[in-house]
């Protein structure tokens, strides 16, 4: 007899182990129904579901170019479950826009030197200093207005 994919087959259960059962099939061939493939909840001891000796019936999940038969008796319980009706969510913005970055320095900008002349470096780093004090000020005032701190501790006072 030719197994194929999807097929319903019974079958006499030969043997089990702690990851499965073993079924013998029509024709002397032997499937396997893995541990998971037993019941639609959590099997902990396959023992408590099939038995040897029990007969049962299981859906064929796949055959391997060797022969070998996966089954199972959950897909087989499973009926095709009909596509629920949910309600439209309102349509969303594409995510390719971007989005503009929050300004939060609005300090004025130290005035550069004209493109022409040369600086030196102990300049250039004063200047940097400069503005990166003003956007650090600007950035700790901003984020406690958010936070709400008028000035008070959240530890509290000991």
């Amino acid at each position: 007899m030719q197994f194929e994919e999807g097929a319903i087959v019974s079958g006499k259960v030969t043997g089990l182990t702690d990851f499965g059962a073993f079924v013998e099939l029509e024709g002397g061939k032997t499937g396997m129904i893995h541990i998971s493939e037993v019941a639609p909840n959590y099997v902990k001891d396959i023992r408590e579901h099939v038995s040897v000796g029990q007969e049962v019936k299981a859906k064929i999940i796949s055959v391997t170019p060797d022969g070998k038969i996966s089954l199972s008796i959950r897909k087989l319980s499973e009926q095709p479950k009909e596509k629920e009706q949910r309600p439209q969510r309102p349509p969303q913005k594409p995510r390719n826009e971007k989005r503009s970055a929050p300004n939060v320095w609005n300090g004025q900008k130290s005035s550069a030197p004209p493109a022409g002349e040369k600086q030196s470096f102990e300049d250039m780093m004063a200047r940097f200093k400069a503005i990166s004090d003003e956007k650090m000020t600007d950035l700790k005032r901003a984020s406690d207005s958010k936070r709400g701190s008028a000035g008070y501790s959240r530890r509290g006072a000991k």
